[in-house]
């Protein structure tokens, strides 16, 4: 199996009429994801792609008898309402594709979430990818290039990844598949100070996973993520081998790094403080990201495949 998104999932659309929701969904569909709507405020009754178009998410989860996820590609101005009415209609699942959604728009749209027992993932995120089964959002770009990119989960050892890096997520499944691992999914959480999904909650999911071995993560200076699966790792809620990066080692104090999550919090959020927390954990913590894929393969004790 594979986590958060899988070709059993029901899909739908916010903002499906719009440009980039247009194009996703194409996209999504041609590789295997089951979008079942989409629903655009005053477009009710279009089709896109042949997908019937409704005024809310409301009348998308009536029409379509329940749905699991709602990927959200409108501005982000209109993110906070777009998430909560998906929320308080009983998806379960939200993500939110566009960056710079206010900073106190996401944390209502956390609110309304924990409110509901649902989950988001993002603001500013390339989506998830479950090589062979489906994607929500825009990673992996076109359909046949990533069914070459990305091995499925049907041999040999299967890898999990996480990152805060929109390209580097898509990289690291790259580099890993080149090496012979499989992959069973990979998540973007995005880059922003306040998300949903975190490294530690995509781990445990990873964890709970029969078809994943093992975690590689790109993580970054700034924020806890990287401590807060570390402490995981320490308490035994995550047993399975964590591989990890950390980009910024070389940026100065005072410095602006990447994403805006990018925030140091006292002695917590430095490149030294992520290393030192993973590496006493047990968690593998390479110099350089090339040195992934080797790496994961040592802590499958699995050969390097050539590329």
């Amino acid at each position: 199996m594979a986590i958060i998104i899988d070709e059993t999932k029901k899909v739908i659309v916010q903002g499906i009429t719009g440009r980039e929701g247009r194009a996703r969904t194409r996209l999504m569909r041609e590789f295997g994801t089951r979008v079942v709507g989409g629903c655009t405020p005053g477009k009710g009754g279009q089709e896109v792609e042949g997908i019937a178009v409704h005024d809310t998410v409301a009348e998308v989860v009536a029409a379509a008898g329940g749905v699991d996820v709602s990927v959200v590609f409108v501005p982000a101005r209109l993110v906070k309402g777009a998430a909560i009415e998906a929320i308080e209609a009983g998806v379960k699942l939200v993500m939110l594709v566009p960056d710079r959604v206010p900073l106190w728009d996401a944390m209502r749209i956390a609110q309304c979430a924990a409110a509901n027992d649902a989950e988001f993932i993002g603001p500013n995120t390339l989506g998830v990818i479950s090589p062979g089964r489906a994607v929500i959002g825009m990673i992996g770009g076109r359909a046949d290039s990533a069914k070459q990119w990305f091995n499925e989960p049907i041999r040999g050892k299967t890898v999990g990844v996480m990152s805060r890096s929109g390209g580097m997520s898509s990289s690291c499944g790259y580099y890993l598949s080149r090496a012979g691992l499989g992959i069973s999914t990979i998540c973007h959480v995005g880059g922003d100070p306040v998300l949903g999904l975190t490294f530690p909650e995509v781990a445990l999911k990873f964890e709970d996973d029969p078809e994943t071995d093992a975690i590689v993560l790109f993580g970054e200076i700034g924020g806890s993520m990287e401590e807060r699966l570390a402490d995981l790792c320490q308490t035994g809620r995550v047993t399975k081998p964590v591989v990890a990066y950390i980009g910024g080692k070389a940026a100065k104090e005072g410095t602006r790094f990447s994403h805006a999550g990018a925030i140091i919090e006292g002695d917590r959020g430095t490149h030294v403080g992520k290393v030192k927390a993973l590496t006493a954990a047990g968690a593998t913590v390479v110099d350089g990201f090339g040195d992934l894929p080797e790496a994961a393969c040592a802590a499958l004790g699995v050969a390097v495949e050539a590329s």
